[in-house]
């Protein structure tokens, strides 16, 4: 089955606790971490085409169109993966920020698959996107995925987190995003690890784990931490002031989502965050402030057009 036109929408995350390892031979960082997927969306709408183009809209408008832009790679991928020749023209509708700590470019990639998958009839399975998934970054198999769920060795490696309720967020996002690895290079830097520490594994506690299973928010409130927050204040000193507004404005923690500069504050409720995001808006400490909940689902087709 195929269609003319394939409306796929796929979820930002927040990582709800995040352990760093010393980085290994080839450079990256062990990790284990817990995501969660929450309701600020990356919209693909991928048309049928004699080759691979992307236009952007809202958030990054300045992003590369080309083959630095992971929705592209995520269609190339797939169409060597399943040895067609058809193309796609994809409109891409961001609202997650960029280079934000929120997996944006992952969630690009993720509805990229899906929705040329949908268009092209490759007929591939979701345990067979996800391997060209995590081919393409290590929070991407995520971004198919959602809800909550474990993530180990560069994050790519999921185990579903059962998790009861609705949790709901504020996040405070800026103007100016964060280089992932230029936060990473910080966190070396600042921790200093010998290279014989470099078998070391993070190790989650099980807090989160029960937090998640119980469905209290103040319970996950204590159970909340970042290994990279530090280095992301580090890199952006005024983090501190964001941090420190969401906690004056009554969250009931807050923590800067992965490499930042998120930061996402728990409430306890729906009206309870509307309340501490009025205070945050009115501390004027970040160039947006935004409601979300989660756990939401991961890439999911919300539209086809002339399907046969």
């Amino acid at each position: 089955m195929s269609a003319s036109e394939v409306h796929v929408r796929a979820p930002g995350k927040i990582n709800l606790a995040l352990r760093v390892g010393p980085a290994r031979d080839d450079g990256f960082h062990p990790l284990a971490t817990v995501f969660q997927a929450v309701s600020l969306y990356e919209d693909v709408v991928a048309r049928r085409a004699d080759d691979i183009s992307l236009t952007i809209r809202g958030r990054g408008e300045d992003l590369p169109t080309d083959e630095g832009n992971l929705a592209v790679r995520a269609a190339a991928l797939l169409r060597e993966t399943a040895g067609t020749e058809a193309g796609a023209a994809l409109t891409l509708t961001k609202q997650v920020p960029v280079a934000g700590g929120m997996a944006g470019g992952s969630a690009d990639a993720a509805a990229t698959l899906l929705a040329c998958d949908q268009l092209w009839g490759t007929g591939l399975g979701r345990e067979e996107l996800a391997e060209l998934a995590a081919e393409l970054g290590s929070d991407v198999p995520f971004a198919l995925t959602g809800m909550s769920a474990m993530g180990t060795g560069r994050g790519d490696v999921l185990t579903p987190v059962m998790s009861r309720g609705q949790y709901h967020w504020i996040l405070a996002v800026q103007d100016e995003g964060l280089s992932t690895p230029a936060v990473f290079r910080q966190w070396d830097e600042m921790n200093g690890l010998a290279s014989d520490d470099a078998e070391e594994l993070p190790q989650l506690g099980g807090e989160v784990f029960s937090a998640l299973l119980g469905g209290d928010p103040l319970i996950l409130a204590r159970a909340l931490g970042n290994d990279l927050e530090e280095a992301a204040i580090e890199l952006r000193p005024q983090l501190a002031d964001v941090l420190a507004a969401a906690e004056r404005a009554g969250a009931l923690a807050a923590l800067v989502s992965g490499s930042g500069p998120t930061v996402a504050a728990l409430a306890l409720d729906g009206p309870h965050a509307h309340s501490v995001a009025g205070v945050m808006r009115a501390a004027d400490v970040a160039a947006e402030i935004l409601t979300v909940t989660g756990p939401v689902a991961g890439a999911r087709v919300m539209e086809h057009v002339g399907r046969r």
